[in-house]
């Protein structure tokens, strides 16, 4: 047997092992819980297993902590289980009535899950939640009572200014650049989210602010996320080479007080 085939076979048998395994640990965590209601999803079909699988142990979680964290976690990971199960029951099968009739019920149930947890939502008016109500289901309740938290502790985290700015986007700009920057001034861990530099250089480009647009195009490509190329950077705003030298030391600045959670908004110069 040549070494080629033989590693083929041990890495598809490792593979196999491992389904094997994560099915034997989601059946026992069924078991060990059935408040998990394991059963109504479905489990014995092969189809939809991924989403399945994922939004079973996240149901795990939230029984332990039933954060509105968890449970807002938990109906995105019910829509897309239930996204797949209405995909898979329009797959003929040779048994369709049997292996359909469970994909319907599975459906049924998941959509029974997702009102549950709206309802339990609804009884919160923490900001994550309000925001999740406004943006996900159209709660305009939900957008006025986020609205009326600006200004106060509520929102004076970065993932909350980073909402607070989406919400302004499309009536004041000035401002959401304004949330977008208090939002990377809170931000203390290397886990930023990289969509406000797309926004901020998408914005000023907009506004014919090219030298700060340019700036946040090179700050966003330092964390690998394209906006436009480096050939299409100098095509597109045409400076001569000392001042792409001067605004590439500025991104440079900017993305090293990022990273060290130290940003200021002053390092954006208004004259160039």
């Amino acid at each position: 047997m040549s070494v080629l085939k033989f590693t083929l076979i041990v890495t598809f048998a490792l593979a196999l092992t491992g389904c094997f395994e994560n099915k034997n640990n989601t059946d026992k965590l069924c078991k060990s819980y059935p408040e998990l209601k394991c059963e109504r999803l479905n489990t014995n079909d092969g189809q939809c297993r991924l989403p399945r699988t994922d939004l079973i142990w996240h149901k795990y979680e939230t029984h332990k902590e039933p954060s509105d964290v968890n449970k807002i976690k938990e109906y995105e990971l019910v829509t897309l289980y239930r996204k797949c199960l209405a995909n898979a029951s329009q797959i003929q099968t040779f048994d369709t009535s049997k292996r359909a009739e469970r994909r319907v019920e599975a459906l049924l149930f998941s959509g029974e899950e997702q009102e549950r947890l709206i309802q339990e939502l609804r009884a919160s008016q923490s900001p994550i939640t309000l925001y999740f109500m406004w943006s996900q289901l159209g709660d305009e309740d939900a957008r006025a009572a986020f609205l009326a938290l600006e200004g106060t502790n509520a929102l004076e985290t970065s993932e909350m200014q980073y909402k607070l700015a989406t919400m302004y986007t499309q009536r004041d700009q000035e401002k959401t650049v304004s949330l977008l920057h208090r939002s990377l001034e809170l931000s203390r861990d290397k886990n930023v989210n990289t969509d406000i530099f797309q926004s901020l250089a998408s914005i000023h480009y907009r506004q014919k602010e090219k030298e700060k647009a340019y700036i946040w195009a090179k700050v966003a490509e330092g964390y690998e996320i394209s906006v436009v190329s480096g050939k299409e950077l100098q095509l597109l705003y045409g400076y001569d080479q000392a001042k792409y030298k001067k605004l590439d030391k500025v991104a440079d600045k900017v993305e090293s007080a990022i990273k060290s959670g130290k940003y200021r908004r002053e390092l954006i110069p208004d004259k160039y």
